[in-house]
């Protein structure tokens, strides 16, 4: 395949980014648009029948502006489409090393099958193992200064604290094989010099993720933040926005008395401390009643109820009604859709994605329970405010239950990691009803919507 069915022209006069994209968290450049909208001519053309991660990467050539395309891992079976770059390291040709020992230890295993479990078996497994090992060392990977390593020794560096190490000691199966990894060690083996990149989904959506067809997503953290970590060294790229300065939003007390307090969270501040931040409802409430915890919690872009206890005996008799789900909780969401029906249950249970946290995922083996109904209240154009009533409380249950297309198939409004960006998350707790910690009186609580909310809708 030449270089020139690969190096494609780009037709668009937007200004060049100062930097480069920051992969994990990013805007699609008006230049990367430009080149998305080429690929997806071509992807029109093609025989597809599954869904797929899609990628661009605009580069500076001798001839001017240029862009590349990739796919994520095998399309249709293949690795070798024309236009699209090929892979780091071709581990699909039939008389090659690698399936010509995975043909060998296929063999192996099927004889310890037809004799019983044993010696066989154990020496297949220890073949496969170090199979693995060597396809993972055959991955030579660039960075812009011209170096490169191998992709154990890129990923041991990255998880180089003893912890970490243990739990994940090698790559898991297909690292090195999404787009992003692919476009740099294109452009950087043919002398390109990398301006700006971007991924969309095409086609549709797995069953345990959320891909919403011609999406841009950013890269995958858990197999590709290492390997990106080194593959991006000599470039300027742009600055992580989440360890950017958070804004100092303050807290709006709703209820207080002597044991407990319940606030009304602003969208935008965290509930507990983060991983680059210490500023919380958590560090607030301490500095305004000494001691003070949050007793449950929302997520950063959610506004709404909170609930703060002010002793431990109160954090405790709290806390325990969210475990045995004695709360009574209504949040009010904008999703981005028309739901089939106006009201029904949503049981979709979730699990974290291993490969891409925080994010999760839907596994009817492995995830916990968790169950949502809701009701539309009113639709605005292409949209519909939504009452949601978790009976449980996974991480990004709503948000999943919403976006998930064995649920709502709806995301909420401004959820970047299943939905579109916008101004916040357009997800709000405006009802909590339970039991005061000491005398066991029922009290509610409830919120007008954000106006925010009332703008958006009034603006439909």
């Amino acid at each position: 395949m030449s270089g020139s069915a690969i190096i494609h022209t780009l037709h668009s006069s937007a200004e060049k980014p100062k930097r480069f994209t920051y992969p994990f968290c990013y805007e699609p450049h008006p230049l990367c648009l430009a080149a998305a909208e080429e690929v997806k001519q071509e992807i029109a053309t093609m025989p597809l029948t599954e869904g797929k991660m899609f990628g661009v990467l605009v580069v500076e050539s001798a001839g001017g502006l240029a862009f590349l395309a990739a796919y994520s891992g095998l399309l249709e079976g293949r690795n070798d489409w024309p236009y699209f770059v090929p892979p780091v390291f071709d581990a699909q040709q039939p008389n090659g090393y690698f399936k010509t020992r995975e043909r060998e230890i296929t063999l192996v295993a099927r004889s310890s099958g037809k004799e019983g479990a044993g010696v066989e078996a154990t020496t297949s497994k220890e073949m496969s193992q170090d199979l693995q090992l060597w396809l993972f060392h055959q991955y030579q990977l660039f960075n812009a200064r011209g170096e490169t390593r191998d992709l154990v020794d890129i990923w041991q560096d990255y998880h180089s604290a003893p912890r970490i190490r243990r739990r994940f000691p090698l790559p898991p199966g297909g690292t090195g094989d999404c787009c992003a990894p692919k476009l740099l060690q294109y452009a950087y083996s043919h002398q390109l010099k990398p301006v700006c990149m971007a991924e969309f989904w095409w086609g549709p959506s797995p069953k345990s993720l959320i891909r919403h067809h011609g999406q841009f997503y950013p890269a995958c953290r858990g197999k590709c933040k290492p390997i990106l970590t080194w593959m991006l060294q000599g470039l300027d790229v742009d600055p992580d926005p989440e360890e950017a300065a958070f804004p100092r939003l303050d807290i709006e007390v709703v209820y207080e008395d002597e044991v407990m307090a319940v606030i009304n969270k602003p969208s935008g501040l965290l509930s507990v401390p983060g991983k680059t931040t210490d500023y919380s409802v958590a560090t607030i409430a301490k500095q305004r009643w000494p001691g003070a915890l949050p007793v449950h919690r929302l997520d950063m872009g959610t506004s709404g109820l909170l609930v703060v206890a002010k002793t431990k005996e109160a954090y405790i008799a709290l806390q325990e009604q969210f475990v045995k789900h004695t709360v009574e909780k209504r949040y009010i969401a904008l999703i981005d859709g028309i739901p089939e029906k106006n009201c029904g249950r949503i049981d979709l249970p979730l699990t974290f994605d291993p490969m891409n946290r925080p994010r999760q995922i839907v596994d009817y083996k492995k995830g916990k329970s968790a169950v949502t109904e809701y009701e539309v209240l009113e639709t605005f154009g292409a949209r519909a405010l939504v009452a949601l009533y978790p009976h449980t409380g996974r991480t990004h249950q709503l948000r999943m239950h919403c976006a998930h297309q064995e649920g709502l198939g709806c995301p909420i409004l401004g959820d970047e990691l299943y939905g579109t960006k916008a101004d916040r998350l357009y997800l709000h707790c405006d009802h909590l009803q339970l039991s005061h910690p000491v005398s066991g009186e029922k009290m509610s609580f409830n919120l007008e919507k954000p106006c925010e909310f009332q703008k958006i809708c009034l603006s439909l």
